[in-house]
């Protein structure tokens, strides 16, 4: 079948983008496409960077999303370390930075987003690393050694997770959050502070409530990290993991609806018919949560690559599913489920004492989110309960001896 429009222009060789392409030209095979990426190296996977390759026990290859020869085999043109730098909707084209333009009959912007920097004042000779890049990843392998001492700021999954792989690296580890508590906007308290534990069980420093005021290069090499409350601590690097801000100056400077992020419907069209979105960049209407969301996940980038690309080439697009991430930090594993913006219960299955433990969030007496600990098994139980809305009995749920499958097959049958 044709694509809808043609050519098709990908902005982001990412994971969205790069599963927009190859899933139109899986159900487009005449369809030319180009994808267009601001990074020198082909389409890769971020998850490991964080874990597998920072800790050298893995090299950059192992993340290529696509063997590199992949792309040209496919009849896919793909462009590296371009950037596109304006859209001139009118004419249906889109301008690099090196001058040339390409015309596009549909454009896809899946251009990510990017670490946010400290806002504090940083000396330029520190050394202060971003971790969003496989360049990131690379440049900041080096100075995970044994006895290095490394200050990681914010206690959100990238921060959490540069702690744990430095620490397993033999490295000294701080982790400072300026909030008062680790990953307080998707998290219950008493969930996140388990995970918190289990850094302070394996050496991890941990402060909240504090703000760093300027970073500092170190005479003797190094960095300076001086606190609002007077301290200073030094580091022999520093790693600052403070969120993301999505890339969406692109589709603002050409007139396209925006809203932390680019602004589409459910199957990825922005406020321009001829242009889409998907990705980290794309705050998408979610019809199982019922409201329009920004993600930043390997799930969630590769599920909307996939569906636009079928939509692209003519295609309905898949069933939504329920949002899922996961984490590995000292060995063990953590999984979420949900997107809820609020929740009125918690109920445990297990806890923290035990090492393996599952969580459900309740919202009036309806399942809206799940996480898991060491207990990847009852996930699919979990996420099922979660996508219908189940009403979830709560001692059944916290009971050990209740079969979490029977318990979805009963309540909520596919």
């Amino acid at each position: 079948m044709a694509a809808t429009r043609d050519p098709v222009v990908i902005i982001g060789a990412g994971q969205a983008g790069a599963w927009v392409a190859a899933t139109l030209r899986a159900e487009a095979p005449d369809a030319r496409i180009v994808m267009i990426g601001a990074e020198p190296h082909a389409p890769y996977e971020r998850p490991p960077l964080s874990k597998a390759i920072l800790a050298g026990t893995a090299e950059a290859a192992s993340a290529a999303l696509r063997p590199p020869e992949f792309w040209e085999g496919a009849g896919i043109r793909f462009v590296p370390g371009r950037r596109a730098v304006a859209i001139d909707r009118r004419a249906g084209r889109v301008l690099l930075d090196d001058g040339t333009s390409e015309p596009y009959g549909a454009l896809v912007l899946a251009t990510g987003a990017e670490a946010r920097a400290l806002p504090a004042p940083t000396d330029a000779g520190a050394p202060v690393h971003l971790l969003r890049t496989l360049d990131d990843a690379l440049a900041l392998r080096p100075r995970l050694v044994p006895g290095a001492r490394i200050v990681a700021i914010g206690a959100g999954f990238v921060g959490l997770e540069v702690a744990a792989t430095a620490r397993e690296a033999g490295c000294s580890v701080g982790l400072l959050e300026a909030a008062p508590s680790a990953l307080g906007r998707v998290l219950d308290p008493a969930v996140a502070e388990a995970i918190v534990d289990l850094h302070r069980r394996n050496g991890v420093e941990v402060a909240f409530g504090v703000q760093v005021s300027a970073i500092g290069a170190a005479p003797g090499g190094g960095a300076r990290v001086d606190l609002a409350d007077g301290r200073s601590l030094g580091a022999d690097a520093v790693v600052v993991g403070i969120g993301a801000r999505p890339c969406d100056d692109l589709a603002r400077a050409a007139g396209i609806a925006c809203d932390d992020g680019i602004v589409t419907d459910t199957a990825g069209r922005t406020s321009d018919p001829a242009i889409f979105a998907a990705g980290d960049v794309a705050r998408q209407m979610h019809p199982l949560v019922g409201r329009a969301l920004r993600l930043e996940s390997w799930q969630n980038a590769q599920n909307q690559g996939i569906a636009l690309g079928k939509v692209l080439a003519g295609q309905p697009a898949p069933p939504a599913e329920v949002p899922w991430f996961w984490t590995d930090q000292f060995g063990a594993n953590f999984q979420m489920c949900g997107a809820p913006a609020a929740w009125d219960r918690v109920v445990w299955r297990g806890g923290p004492e035990e090492g393996r433990w599952s969580v459900l969030y309740l919202l009036g007496g309806r399942a809206v989110a799940a996480n898991t600990f060491n207990a990847a098994r009852d996930m699919r139980a979990l996420r099922r309960l979660v996508e219908v809305g189940a009403a979830v009995d709560p001692d059944r749920f916290a009971d050990p001896a209740t079969n979490l499958l029977a318990l979805m097959r009963e309540i909520a049958p596919a």
